[in-house]
């Protein structure tokens, strides 16, 4: 068994795989957060329209998400198989099979948005709001799937600093554009979507030339075995898929539930779960940078590189989001009051900050293992952790929670579904990796 002296040098492999990512991913949770800031000061049926909108937006990125793991995991295996045309043909696969479903999901929503805002139990009051956002929004959504799909080819050819650096590039496009489309030019709310769907044009005018020029990209499909490239692409893209789509889901049910508490419920809920998206950046950077890596061990056989890799990003893991948690516990007064002026929804974000937070550990812990399982090739498992995370550790305790002790309850039955989702994926991961082991011969 190699020796614990090998840790430091595959520390400092994850490091450099992971901080353009890291720096990226949090450049795009801060422009959400302040659209979230800049909305917030339309007041507070704006920012409500806004979080009935959070479920759906992820319901698109799960779905765009899921197709860049099987991406990923694809076009890797085949670089190390040394097959490289075959992998830039894969990459025009995954871009036109990729907008195709993007399309057809964002037209899905806006046909559907009646049947949808009725299950959201939104008020009929900001349903003309939520509308006037939405034509933008899902356009916005499709050009950011597009954007994705072009980072998901560019990280399975090893290379994170082009998506990183896009993603930062995009973000001050859309946090300069804000306050001009939406108070300058008084587009209010749609304001938003439209300095998003800008900023996104450009980043995707800046990388597909770019894939492109280093020859990542081939279109010429007919050259390809489409029955065999579908059946491959599926077979890691459909569980994957289906696990990714279950956060939005949930997010949906979630929402309809706390609906039941009013309209300044909703908005510091939204509030919250873009807080919580910016807060686990360093997982979401995690997941995007590990499995590159472990396809490659998984390859060259290395298990046991594979399980030290994924203990040194556990306890990193543990112990920063635990850090996270404290500092919003300690700020939650403070916070409240920069993203809205609504005092419901300030004292409401405030018992959000107070708790779930402290949760994010358990969250990320669950969140890296569904990434790992799906590198590994154990896409069922990871759909089965992400199943299990969400409809028997969150959102029952959610409801039992609320019933309890009503908005106060349901908070504290996000804490303690988030940290029991966690050691449920641990566990999971752990009994997976024993299998796969002994298939390998490693002892």
């Amino acid at each position: 068994m190699p020796t614990t002296t090998q840790n430091p040098s595959l520390a400092r492999q994850l490091y450099n795989m992971t901080w353009p990512m890291l720096f990226g991913v949090l450049s795009l949770m801060t422009f959400q957060l302040a659209d979230s800031a800049f909305v917030g000061q339309l007041g507070r049926d704006p920012l409500a329209a806004l979080g009935f909108t959070v479920p759906m937006q992820q319901l698109v990125s799960g779905m765009y998400v899921g197709l860049g793991i099987a991406t990923t995991a694809i076009i890797s295996r085949t670089l190390g198989q040394g097959d490289e045309l075959r992998a830039q043909r894969l990459g025009g696969l995954v871009i036109t099979v990729g907008a195709s479903l993007a399309l057809i999901l964002c037209v899905s929503v806006w046909l559907l948005k009646p049947l949808i805002l009725d299950f959201l139990g939104a008020e009929a009051a900001l349903r003309p709001l939520i509308r006037e956002y939405w034509a933008p929004w899902l356009v916005s959504a499709w050009a950011g799937a597009m954007l994705y799909f072009g980072y998901a080819v560019c990280r399975s050819n090893g290379n994170t600093k082009i998506p990183g650096y896009m993603m930062i590039t995009t973000s001050l496009f859309n946090i300069a554009l804000d306050p001009l489309y939406i108070f300058v030019f008084g587009w209010g709310l749609p304001g938003a979507a439209w300095a998003t769907i800008t900023a996104f044009g450009i980043g995707a005018a800046m990388v597909y030339p770019t894939l492109i020029r280093r020859q990542w990209l081939r279109f010429d499909l007919r050259q390809l075995q489409l029955t065999a490239a579908f059946r491959q692409l599926g077979s890691v893209m459909a569980p994957a898929m289906v696990s990714q789509l279950m956060p939005p889901v949930s997010a949906m049910l979630a929402t309809a539930l706390v609906a039941g508490f009013g309209s300044a419920a909703v908005a510091a809920w939204g509030l919250g779960t873009r807080l919580e998206f910016f807060s686990i950046v360093v997982v979401l950077a995690l997941t995007m940078s590990m499995p590159p890596m472990i396809g490659r061990m998984l390859g060259a056989g290395e298990i046991e590189k594979i399980r030290r890799l994924v203990r040194i990003a556990v306890r990193f893991i543990v112990g920063w989001q635990l850090a996270i948690g404290l500092i919003w516990l300690a700020a939650s007064g403070l916070v409240s009051t920069w993203f809205t002026s609504d005092a419901k929804v300030q004292e409401i974000l405030g018992i959000y900050l107070v708790r779930v937070p402290l949760s994010y550990c358990g969250l990320g812990v669950c969140m890296l293992m569904v990434s790992v399982c799906n590198a590994l090739g154990l896409s069922l498992r990871a759909l089965l952790v992400s199943t299990l995370r969400l409809f028997v550790c969150y959102l029952p305790l959610l409801w039992l929670g609320s019933q309890l002790s009503g908005l106060t309850g349901l908070m504290s039955g996000a804490l303690v579904g988030n940290l029991l989702a966690g050691t449920m994926a641990y566990v999971f991961y752990r009994a997976g990796m024993k299998r796969l082991r002994q298939d390998v011969g490693v002892r």
